[in-house]
């Protein structure tokens, strides 16, 4: 359609178009449609020179500083291209075009239906359009091809702040009331995704943190953090800081390093055991905010492409600082947006998953209501990592089905669908971990039926028998799950396929005795990654199942459980220990109050104290003082307090 036709259309008249951006945009005419208007302009309407090359017209004399790029793209071997269309123009025209509205015809130029020319132009067309439908320039109803769906993995920005999912249960005003005029007051460096910088914190000066690009292969990208000599001695500081076992060691590295991460990691465990959540969280915040200002500009948080190999000890920090922030995030009601940083650390090592996420990730997508993406990752994942050999994945996605079941938006079909792949699900799940059946009735306060608790298959013994690596998953799992059963209909739906599974037994199926052979083989000791997440997760009754090897470490919060391959980037120096100058003094007084340092280690170390050279001295005396104090020397022949006769009879 021409414009005159469009400005008729519109009731306007010339001259009387409002300036906006499509003021500035030029439009491809053909010499028909320039005739025809030319002899209609007033004379105070001339175009610029110029304008009238190739047919193009042009609103604004600023839009010939392109007109030659212009004239490169329409003209190609001498001839005009007639598919030169930019992709506003293609995708207004596209029903127009294949449905021969009589609107497109030219004034001057009606071309016969059915010609060679007006054909191979509508097959270029068509040409165009289905490279933007590829390029996916247009929203098509329905789900979307399985071609163009995104990663499992792949995290969106919006979602990781938690912000977002607190304005659907409170709304935005609620939400953002009192931070708008803090944020417009903000001088920090960058926007960052993780974190969102508070004017309480230290004025950011970098401490040292940057990221490496170290390959790119096959569509994946690693990388690493790296530790300039300032945050390496910063880092042996802080080691020494922990040996202390003195938080306010750290809080004095903290008042010349406010960005070390380690430092924040560890104090932040210190406040959370002192029951500071608010300050924990804090702490953790200023950690990511220090990493993210680190990262290298082609990391990218969402693509599920990028990777860090948790056996260096400089990336362990972020993933780490990441898991807490994850475990503050859930605690605070935001389960969507825990979820979305479970996927985040599991997209850095997926294959060898180091803090083990996929003992996590089902509980966050049930919680978070994100039915279908538990779903969809246990049909992906199940055929190369077996997911359902995981109590976790066994019991949750059978009831993700359910609970996808009882929504009303679906058709009869799916709904009906759904239901039986959940019972199909649950059999197969209480079939291979009878031993999850009682203790989660008992979590759920549920007495069960006689006829069950009775069982040989379900009864004490199936607890009793499983190995003791399969014991502490299932502890795992009823520790933080247990809660998602207890609704009626679940509790119902549940016996009802318990019933199933006691017939089958007794029945004698075969899949019984294979369960059980696999039980036996699978579950012979836990790897290092799953003590690694139950010590971070914290649930007693997993942490009480853990190996005596295990439990006899000494576990670091800023690096529990360290990878036996650890690749180390620089050594820490050798600490000179008062047993090698064979100081035995200094060793009794050690033994007496953990964190006495000499003179010597004080000034060359920097713990805190080296500034009083008497303070260590001051605090042994004091726990002398105190420890004289509690002595009480008992006098054999003194009566005894209870007994103020002086009696010795017992009776």
């Amino acid at each position: 359609m021409s414009r005159r036709a469009l400005r008729r259309l519109r009731g306007e008249q010339r001259g009387q178009e409002p300036l906006g951006p499509d003021a500035l945009q030029f439009a491809l005419r053909d010499d028909d449609d320039a005739e025809e208007e030319g002899p209609k302009q007033g004379s105070g309407s001339q175009r610029p020179r110029g304008a009238g090359k190739e047919g193009v017209c042009v609103n604004n004399r600023f839009e010939l500083i392109n007109i030659e790029d212009l004239e490169d793209d329409l003209v190609v071997n001498g001839e005009r291209s007639d598919c030169a269309l930019t992709d506003t123009v293609v995708s207004g025209n596209k029903r127009r075009a294949q449905h021969g509205n009589p609107e497109t015809r030219r004034d001057g130029d009606m071309t016969k239906a059915g010609s060679p020319e007006q054909e191979n132009g509508l097959e270029d067309i068509d040409r165009i359009l289905e490279r933007i439908e590829d390029s996916g320039g247009f929203n098509r109803p329905g789900p979307p091809p399985l071609s163009s769906r995104k990663h499992v993995l792949y995290v969106e920005h919006r979602h990781l702040n938690p912000d977002t999912e607190l304005k659907r249960y409170f709304g935005a005003r609620a939400v953002l009331g009192e931070q708008r005029p803090r944020q417009r007051q903000r001088v920090y460096p960058k926007c960052t995704w993780l974190t969102t910088p508070k004017s309480t914190w230290p004025r950011y000066t970098k401490p040292g943190l940057s990221m490496r690009l170290l390959e790119s292969t096959k569509g994946l990208s690693f990388f690493a953090f790296e530790h300039s000599e300032e945050y390496q001695q910063a880092q042996h500081k802080f080691l020494v800081a922990v040996e202390s076992m003195e938080p306010n060691n750290i809080v004095v590295l903290l008042q010349t390093s406010p960005y070390h991460v380690d430092s924040l990691l560890q104090l932040s465990d210190a406040c959370r055991f002192q029951e500071d959540q608010e300050m924990a969280r804090d702490l953790i915040e200023r950690a990511l905010y220090s990493m993210e200002c680190a990262f290298h500009p082609l990391f990218s948080l969402t693509s599920g492409t990028c990777r860090m190999d948790y056996r260096r000890p400089e990336n362990r920090s972020f993933y780490l600082a990441l898991y807490k922030q994850m475990n503050f995030l859930e605690k605070r009601g935001c389960p969507r947006t825990a979820l979305e940083y479970c996927k985040l650390i599991l997209s850095l090592e997926p294959d060898e998953d180091p803090l083990c996420m996929l003992l996590l990730i089902d509980h966050l997508a049930l919680r978070a209501r994100n039915y279908e993406y538990l779903i969809r990752l246990f049909q992906e994942w199940e055929a190369h990592r077996n997911l359902s050999q995981l109590p976790n994945f066994a019991f949750s996605v059978p009831l993700a089905y359910f609970l996808l079941s009882q929504q009303t938006d679906l058709s009869e079909h799916e709904l009906t669908s759904a239901r039986e792949q959940a019972s199909l699900l649950i059999q197969q799940a209480l079939t291979m971990f009878p031993g999850v059946l009682m203790p989660l009735l008992e979590c759920c306060s549920v007495r069960p039926d006689a006829a069950v608790s009775n069982h040989r298959f379900f009864g004490p013994d199936a607890e009793i028998s499983q190995p003791p690596a399969l014991s502490q998953l299932v502890s795992l799992y009823l520790g933080r799950s247990h809660f998602l059963w207890k609704e009626p209909t679940t509790m119902s739906w549940l016996e009802e396929n318990v019933r199933v599974v006691l017939q089958a037994v007794d029945a004698g199926d075969p899949a019984v005795e294979a369960c059980e052979n696999r039980r036996k083989v699978l579950y012979q000791r836990a790897p290092r990654n799953i003590h690694r997440h139950v010590i971070l997760s914290e649930i007693k009754e997993a942490v009480a199942a853990l190996p005596p090897d295990v439990t006899t470490q000494s576990v670091m919060g800023f690096d529990p459980l360290p990878p036996l391959d650890t690749i180390y980037s620089y050594i820490r120096p050798e600490r000179l220990s008062p047993v090698s100058h064979g100081n035995t003094i200094a060793l009794f007084f050690r033994s007496l109050l953990p964190n006495y340092t000499t003179e010597g280690e004080r000034l060359e170390e920097g713990v805190a104290g080296g500034r009083n050279h008497n303070q260590g001295l001051n605090r042994l005396m004091l726990a002398v003082r105190d420890m004289m104090a509690n002595f009480h020397f008992n006098d054999l022949e003194a009566p005894r307090e209870d007994n103020p006769e002086g009696e010795g009879d017992w009776d």
